[in-house]
């Protein structure tokens, strides 16, 4: 009986350590800030599994590992740059129709709290737009500005202000 029990224990014990083992990956304790302080549009592709964002595994799917949407001072245009994001998003998200994105819209510090709130909307209603566009249900899509509150560069510069212009594209 207690070589039973032996036996039983060590199983367990091995399957623990398995599921237990680092894939020695290094994940973000923040998922929202950016990897690096550049103005890339390539958002947090440094990590392979960031908390609350989904890793596209196959070879041929769309490139969902740029997150970040950045926008000239005081506008809600879509760039250029930005259309390959949004589409690669777009097709992620039509291809995974129980998938939700939050899009969270960003301001420079510069202007009033209730401006730069209503900016930041601006700027997620417009990457919600590009993304219906495309295919995405609006079911699928929740927008939130969050203004000036939440800058991911501290400066009160040209450099911080261009940073924190900003769409961030998140899987809750």
């Amino acid at each position: 009986m207690n070589t039973k029990l032996l036996v039983v224990s060590v199983l367990l014990s091995g399957a623990v350590l398995t599921g237990c083992a680092s894939s020695g990956k290094k994940l973000s304790s923040d998922a929202t800030a950016p990897a690096d302080t550049g103005m890339s549009t390539s958002g947090n592709s440094g990590y392979d599994s960031p908390i609350g964002r989904p890793v596209d595994s196959s070879m041929n799917g769309p490139d969902i590992s740029q997150t970040l949407i950045y926008f000239e001072f005081d506008s809600a245009d879509l760039g250029a740059e930005s259309q390959t994001i949004i589409a690669n998003h777009a097709k992620y998200l039509t291809a995974n129709p129980n998938t939700r994105v939050r899009l969270e819209g960003h301001t420079d510090e510069r202007g009033t709290r209730e401006y730069n709130v209503g900016l930041g909307e601006r700027r997620s209603s417009a990457v919600a737009q590009a993304l219906e566009l495309r295919g995405v249900s609006p079911q699928q899509i929740s927008v939130v500005s969050y203004g000036e509150e939440r800058p991911v560069a501290l400066g009160h510069d040209e450099s911080a202000w261009t940073q924190n212009r900003r769409v961030e594209i998140v899987y809750p």
